[in-house]
């Protein structure tokens, strides 16, 4: 492998020739070997990064501080990124020192590169255009990185409700599918009263809706940038019309309606919006966990559980025990909830260890975030679709278990008065006959006065209580 020598405050060193990074990477590459994982791995921050440097490059150009050979050539690099070109040179951990620099060196050296390449010069040959002297001009890592990662978090969100909009979809079909279902609901794992299974699945797509409304609200909190902060939010470097200049080009290229933040130092330094995204996340993935442990319940069996669900069968489940099917979808998103609910403390921790004009630790906080959603979308989708799309209802188990269950006496005390529905409970209870064959045997109902009682309309929602027809 041929090598250029490239320089920087430490001194020389050998870089390959056909990277599109420089030195300052190479360095970061060398001194972060923590994960193995570089930001390549995350391409909507790659795009957010070239997205910011372009606006940069268009805002100084419109200041006068630019040129058109060098603008145009920086922009055209940009828009290769954001087309997906050369993210395989965007090396650096994602967990590093230097609150996110060299993430910003990286870009800066792949752009200029790329920029160079477009200009017929060789990679490094930085004389005709610079990484830190013309692709970062009027910026600091300091407001290009939370900017990127705000612009990144929030295209990431935006997929994420989507998803959250197919699984949604998924239980309000099956919803409509088992609206007549009817089967006995539960307390504390307990018989409580009946209900219809449609309503049990109605309940999961209104928690979805719920947090996909949420989500968004975070989501807007990520469209205040402090782009024009530079260093520590005096925008020391600047033009005094930057600021305004790059959030409006900005803007147009993401197509995102930015603002900037009206005090930039304190948005340099504040990293709240991502702490409320990240507890919304947590909030999705608890409730997003808890509808899994239902699924996984509700399908337990075949034989020995409840067994009022089946779950479309994925694969086999034992290598020890022929024919056990797992519901391994709804564990698989079980696994990515207390994933998130940990990257959440990560945030919390790193959130609260800035000191100062500057969170040190955005790059935890970027790496836990993008983890968060991207895991929580995909799972939304694989639930859907290798899920709950699949479900179906064991109706006439469901049925026996209602006229079978004690909780039923509730339904019928209107009808039969507390005192006879207590005496048939405790009969039911002790001979194991069912209410509903008790009630007949006694002669409190009529059948079809029994039969209309126990209808899945008449049960399932308020209802004026009329006269009983009893025998």
């Amino acid at each position: 492998m041929t090598h250029r020598i490239e320089h920087d405050l430490l001194g020389d060193r050998e870089v390959p020739s056909d990277a599109y990074y420089g030195v300052h990477t190479l360095r970061a590459l060398e001194n972060f070997p923590i994960t193995g994982t570089p930001i390549s791995v995350y391409p909507q921050l790659l795009c957010a990064l070239a997205s910011v440097k372009a606006a940069a490059a268009l805002a100084n150009h419109e200041l006068g501080l630019l040129d058109s050979l060098h603008a145009n050539a920086i922009v055209h690099a940009c828009e290769r990124v954001r087309a997906g070109e050369a993210h395989a040179h965007f090396v650096v951990d994602v967990i590093q020192g230097g609150a996110g620099t060299s993430t910003n060196m990286n870009a800066n050296e792949v752009i200029a590169n790329l920029a160079l390449e477009s200009l017929g010069h060789a990679r490094g040959d930085y004389q005709h255009l610079h990484p830190n002297e013309h692709v970062n001009l009027s910026q600091s890592t300091n407001d290009v990185y939370p900017t990127a990662l705000r612009i990144a978090a929030h295209e990431g969100v935006l997929a994420l409700i989507d998803a959250m909009g197919v699984l949604r979809q998924a239980f309000e079909r099956k919803a409509e599918a088992f609206r007549g279902v009817l089967k006995m609901g539960r307390t504390q794992l307990q018989d409580a009263v009946p209900m219809t299974l449609g309503q049990e699945f109605s309940a999961y797509a209104v928690m979805l809706g719920e947090d996909q409304e949420r989500l968004a609200e975070a989501a807007a909190l990520m469209r205040e940038i402090n782009l024009g902060a530079t260093a520590i939010g005096t925008g020391i470097n600047t033009h005094p019309d930057y600021a305004a200049a790059v959030c409006r080009h900005l803007a147009r290229i993401t197509g995102i309606p930015l603002v900037t933040s009206h005090n930039l130092v304190e948005a340099t330094q504040d990293v709240g919006a991502f702490v409320q995204l990240s507890g919304v996340l947590k909030r999705t993935a608890v409730k997003l966990s808890k509808t899994c442990n239902d699924l996984r319940l509700l399908s337990s069996g075949p034989r020995a559980g409840l067994g009022e669900i089946n779950l479309p069968p994925m694969q086999a489940g034992s290598s020890i025990m022929p024919g056990k099917v797992n519901p391994v979808i709804p564990e698989v998103v079980n696994q990515i909830a207390f994933e998130v609910i940990g990257n959440d403390l990560t945030v919390t921790f790193a959130a609260e260890a800035g000191q100062l004009q500057l969170n040190a630790f955005e790059p935890i906080i970027a790496h836990s975030l993008f983890k968060s959603v991207s895991h929580l979308r995909n799972g939304c989708l694989t639930l859907a679709e290798k899920c709950v799309d699949g479900i179906t209802a064991n109706e006439a188990h469901l049925r026996a278990n209602v006229e079978h269950s004690i909780g039923i006496v509730t339904a019928l005390n209107p009808h039969i008065g507390y005192a006879n529905a207590t005496a048939i409970a405790q009969e039911a209870l002790v001979s194991g006959t069912s209410v509903y064959q008790l009630v007949l045997d006694k002669r409190l109902l009529s059948r079809e006065a029994l039969d209309e009682i126990l209808q899945p309309d008449m049960l399932a929602q308020p209802r004026a209580v009329t006269a009983a027809r009893a025998i």
